[in-house]
């Protein structure tokens, strides 16, 4: 019974590795295509202020190793992909992998925390007003939570930043809580809060949550067990609670991606989103190529998560 169970869940999960792996190919393919279109050479940000000629950028390209066609700097990179080497950051020169492994951290510590401050909120307010429609309470939560959401990200990183170094002195001005006094933890805290608060999905999870879980409990199957006296939760928990919850965050990821590039500019916090702004701006292709396959395959996860539960669920949807 259990062999049974299992099996629909790895055939999903076989096809949809599959269907990732080429999804990374087709990314990598694109962003590098933009960015060899590109205006700019990554050559030249390196040689910025030493008026490079095309001898010395020649040179440099030579030096490092960097084949001169698209489609060979293309395949180089692929190949070395294929080994886990991320290749090398033209600024730093060092692994790309090592510098998206130290600040990939910081990023998914913000991401998931934020994600957890969204459920933490948006979940009771819609669980209320599904379950109490008309309850005074549930109104004024649902319109503060849409208000809070319609603000920009950035605004909000300001305002907390203000009201807690000006009102309280207490926010560290630097990653790891110098000049802090031991309190380090709310410099993790106070990114996370903001992120989780104002990252544009908290009333749209609100209002899709409120709808499905009203959905499910006027079907009649939960109509049956309220009059046999049974736990209507635990009859709607799966359908009502367990999918549209991985549904809506699975297809929130990105946006809480784009808004912890806000954030981590805002509160200075060493993650993926400054690394990209840094290598942008340095015409750094090695990391941007890095970075986009890493936030393609956290957008990924988030959908194969949403398959995974779905067909637990409903093991007749890997047949599909």
């Amino acid at each position: 019974m259990k062999l049974a169970a299992a099996l629909p869940i790895a055939r999903t999960l076989g096809r949809e590795l599959v269907l990732t792996a080429l999804l990374l190919l087709g990314v990598s393919a694109v962003v590098f295509g933009i960015l060899y279109l590109a205006p700019g050479d990554p050559f030249s940000a390196l040689l910025e202020g030493q008026m490079p000629d095309a001898q010395a950028i020649a040179g440099l390209r030579e030096a490092m190793g960097v084949p001169q066609t698209w489609y060979g700097q293309y395949w180089a990179w692929l190949s070395n992909l294929v080994t886990g080497n991320f290749g090398t950051s033209v600024r730093t020169g060092l692994p790309v992998g090592q510098e998206l492994l130290r600040v990939g951290i910081n990023t998914l510590i913000l991401t998931l925390g934020s994600m957890l401050v969204t459920l933490l909120i948006a979940v009771p307010i819609a669980l209320g007003a599904a379950a109490r429609r008309r309850s005074p309470v549930n109104a004024p939560l649902t319109l503060a939570a849409y208000v809070v959401s319609a603000l920009p990200v950035f605004w909000l990183g300001y305002v907390a930043i203000y009201i807690f170094i000006h009102y309280f002195n207490i926010f560290p001005l630097a990653f790891g809580g110098a000049g802090s006094d031991g309190k380090v933890w709310i410099y993790y805290l106070l990114p996370i809060l903001v992120l989780g608060v104002g990252n544009g999905t908290l009333a749209e999870i609100i209002r899709y949550l409120r709808e499905e879980i009203g959905r499910v409990l006027a079907e009649d199957y939960i109509r049956t067990a309220r009059a046999k006296g049974a736990k209507v939760w635990r009859h709607a928990f799966k359908e009502g609670f367990l999918i549209p919850v991985t549904e809506i965050v699975a297809s929130k990821i990105p946006f809480i991606l784009g808004g912890a590039v806000i954030v981590e500019q805002v509160f200075n916090w060493p993650g993926m989103g400054r690394l990209a702004w840094q290598a942008a701006q340095d015409r750094d292709f090695p990391v941007i190529m890095g970075i986009a396959l890493v936030a393609a395959a956290f957008v990924r996860l988030g959908s194969l998560l949403q398959r995974v539960v779905f067909t637990a669920v409903n093991p007749r949807a890997s047949q599909e």
